[in-house]
């Protein structure tokens, strides 16, 4: 077939023809030299076992596939995600989360987080209380109506119980409270908290509607979260309070019963698991059991010399 001349290809275009012709093809075939491929980064849809190397792996390195990585450039106002791209939107948090260079950073990311519906019709997103050096991390289920109208986790009746159960080990969140305010206030602070301090904190920031459990959907969101401030924590032991706080830390599902009184591991932190206080109070009788979930906690710290 003789080449088309320019006023024959402009007739055929007016008639929303288009001609392939070898040329075309191979033009398209090689594509032009400044383009380059773009690697979109890892989905996380279970964060609750990023391990400090691989938070800064992703921090630092983007190229977690194995393959070659382009440089992206970063658009000037950044897609919010929302509920209805889940994967997306885990992706995002996760972004963010490993972006935050800094405590406040990551406070900032998570009281501005919208990615899943909880945080368009929260009051507070609860990010956690306590003493930043604190070598004992405890790890909540989810807010509930009080900890979301006062921005902190633990607060009335099982909150008090809580520190009830702290104080049976030796451990106060009031010195944890006085230890936050003058790392905050003084750049002069001791290296190590209290013996007593703790730091407490939520696998979901926002309060799920009338205080059901949080989806998976809803704990994949707020993973990264969770897993940046163990990472920037580096606690000694954590302490997972209640059957979410097990699964946001370790992964499993398996009852609450079956999980308790054993050790398990978060990377190299030793993780125990116990009764949430909400349900001591509906079954005080599992009080002895959630006594003996504390002795064991307090034995391993005590027994490393923590």
């Amino acid at each position: 077939m003789p080449p088309l001349t320019p006023r024959q290809r402009a007739m055929l275009a007016e008639m929303g023809v288009r001609v392939w012709l070898p040329e075309d093809r191979a033009a398209e075939a090689a594509p032009p030299a400044a383009s380059a491929a773009v690697v979109a980064p890892e989905t996380i849809a279970d964060s609750a076992h990023l391990t400090r190397a691989k938070a800064e792996n992703l921090s630092k390195n983007p190229e977690v596939s194995g393959q070659p990585q382009a440089q992206t450039p970063t658009p000037a106002t950044p897609p919010v995600p929302t509920a209805s791209t889940p994967a997306a939107s885990a992706t995002a948090v996760a972004s963010v989360a490993a972006a935050a260079q800094d405590w406040d950073a990551l406070r900032a990311a998570v009281e501005s987080c919208r990615a899943c519906p909880l945080g368009a019709q929260r009051r507070h997103a609860v990010f956690g209380v306590g003493d930043v050096r604190a070598r004992w991390l405890v790890v909540g289920e989810a807010p509930g109506e009080q900890e979301d109208a006062q921005g902190e986790p633990f607060v009335g009746p099982s909150g008090r119980l809580l520190d009830a159960m702290l104080r049976s080990i030796g451990l106060d969140r009031a010195a944890s409270a006085e230890g936050e305010r003058a790392a905050a206030e003084s750049s002069a602070v001791p290296l190590f908290a209290p013996a007593q301090a703790v730091y407490i904190a939520n696998a979901v920031k926002c309060r799920p509607p009338r205080n059901r459990n949080p989806s998976e959907a809803e704990m994949a969101q707020c993973a990264p979260f969770l897993a940046r401030q163990i990472e920037w924590l580096q606690p000694q032991l954590i302490l997972a309070v209640g059957r979410i706080a097990a699964q946001a830390v370790l992964g499993r599902t398996e009852p609450l019963g079956r999980l308790r009184g054993q050790v398990y591991r978060y990377g190299n932190i030793p993780v125990v698991v116990t009764f949430h206080p909400a349900y001591l109070l509906r079954s005080p009788a599992e009080k002895a059991r959630a006594w003996e979930d504390l002795c064991l906690a307090r034995s391993i710290v005590d027994g490393a010399g923590l």
